[in-house]
């Protein structure tokens, strides 16, 4: 997933360095029942998952607000909205705060929101508990009853601690008890009038473990050990057994409340990688999978900008290189079973400049990442399908592969556009996968062409 930062100039830089881990280039070593169905008013088919990433940061620079979702109609087409991120602490514990850097209370439930940014169109009053993105969300699926909210742990530079706090039985079970006590059961620290003990209560109704990597090498400071297989496989199963017991424990206490309470089951999931490397290093996949409700394959960043040639990142099939197809392929042959593999879909692209050789610009050399909006190397779909209709790029297309990448004869961008995920659509369709995620929602258009273009795809029938 992508790095995390407080500043909105560094945001989409947070891709490239995880992006290049995974590339044989940058390191050599890394590497539902019935399908179709209709949508009504509570929103998708729940045959298939839309999972979208809304990022924390997203609110400053971008200033893409959750109510974004909502006036795009982006939230309808959803199933799960992932927060990211949640932190890990250097004692092993999930925490929040204000530490620039590390976690960014403000944005999480401080910040208040004017009446023009919410969902509800009520601004926020200086005396409520919560506020910031997490009231925003708490709206939203007030708005839309089957969307549920996820806590995304980790991320590229926030897996630092992971390792250290998945070693033993006692910090594994002191590490998930923070979680589900600041995140599920909603106890935020008290921030002036917001936070305080259940203040957040049911807005999250599961948790999303973005541990980049266990096993394997990640940002400079994560801490990896070869024993990170068998720890984070414990760890799963930690949090399925705690998420579970306290799902039976507060049933138990609305029963005398609510007669015949049903216990409710928070879902887990996980952000998982696309070289075999790093599977075969950390991930013990089945006996991970029988806790795991479903995980995000990695489809994307194939190959990045900070490579010598430039290179789809994230084609559906490519001959004898890392693809989409590759991905499925290699969880399903380790014993991932099909329905519970979500496909990852990006909404942005990887860019090249001073591109030589000629052709369509693919596979040939280059100067170094294109200059972006917000990173070198890293831009928006929004952005690029404006690049797209300029004139002065031209779209080129290998539809048998299902990739996309636009070029002006200096500069070249791998994406996915509407065609693209049309194509991918499909392919979920036909290997009855588990549905579609997305890195990141604010990189869409303002109508929510390219959530629009999967929800199309996997509802259609044939």
């Amino acid at each position: 997933m992508r790095r995390r930062t407080l500043s909105s100039l560094a945001i989409a830089a947070c891709a490239l360095t995880l992006a290049a881990s995974l590339s044989p280039a940058a390191n050599a070593s890394s590497g539902h029942g019935s399908h179709g169905g209709d949508r009504n008013h509570h929103g998708p088919s729940a045959d298939y998952k839309r999972v979208g990433y809304f990022t924390q940061w997203g609110v400053y620079g971008r200033d893409f607000q959750v109510n974004d979702l909502e006036t795009s109609g982006t939230a309808a087409k959803l199933t799960h909205v992932n927060y990211s991120f949640g932190n890990i602490s250097a004692d092993g514990k999930c925490f929040t705060g204000n530490v620039p850097g590390e976690a960014d209370a403000w944005a999480d439930y401080v910040r208040p929101l004017d009446a023009a940014n919410s969902v509800d169109g009520v601004a926020d009053t200086d005396d409520q508990r919560l506020a910031g993105n997490f009231n925003q969300l708490r709206e939203l699926k007030a708005k839309h009853p089957g969307l549920k909210v996820m806590i995304s742990l980790g991320g590229w530079s926030w897996s630092t601690h992971f390792s250290d706090a998945a070693r033993t039985a006692a910090s594994r079970k002191a590490l998930v008890s923070s979680c589900i006590d600041l995140y599920i059961k909603g106890d935020l620290p008290v921030d002036g009038t917001r936070g305080g003990k259940g203040a957040a209560a049911g807005l999250f109704d599961g948790i999303d473990i973005d541990w980049e990597w266990p096993g394997s090498a990640g940002d400079t400071d994560t801490v990896y050990r070869p024993e990170d297989k068998r720890n984070f496989t414990a760890l799963v199963h930690e949090f399925r057994t705690q998420l579970d017991a306290y799902a039976k424990k507060a049933a138990k206490e609305r029963k005398g409340r609510h007669h015949g309470a049903k216990p409710k089951h928070y879902e887990l999931s996980a952000f998982v990688p696309a070289s075999p490397e790093k599977i075969d290093a950390g991930f013990d996949v089945p006996r991970i999978m029988r806790d795991f409700d479903f995980v995000n394959l990695q489809g994307y960043d194939f190959h990045v900008s900070g490579e010598a040639k430039t290179a789809q990142q994230s084609a559906l099939y490519a001959k004898g290189d890392y693809s989409v197809d590759r991905t499925v392929r290699d969880w399903l042959k380790r014993g991932a079973p099909a329905r519970k593999l979500v496909v990852g879909m990006p909404f942005y692209g990887q860019g090249w400049t001073g591109v030589t050789g000629g052709g369509d610009g693919l596979g040939q050399p280059a100067a170094g990442p294109a200059p972006a909006t917000w990173a070198a190397g890293y831009e928006d779909y929004k952005a690029l399908r404006k690049l797209a209709e300029s004139g002065t790029y031209k779209v080129h297309r290998n539809v048998r592969d299902g990739s996309a990448w636009l070029f002006d004869g200096t500069t070249l961008w791998t994406y996915d556009d509407p065609q693209v995920l049309r194509t991918k659509t499909a392919y979920i369709r036909d290997h009855r996968l588990g549905g579609a995620m997305f890195w990141s929602l604010d990189g869409d258009t303002e109508d929510g062409e390219l959530i629009t273009a999967v929800d199309r795809g996997l509802t259609s029938r044939r």
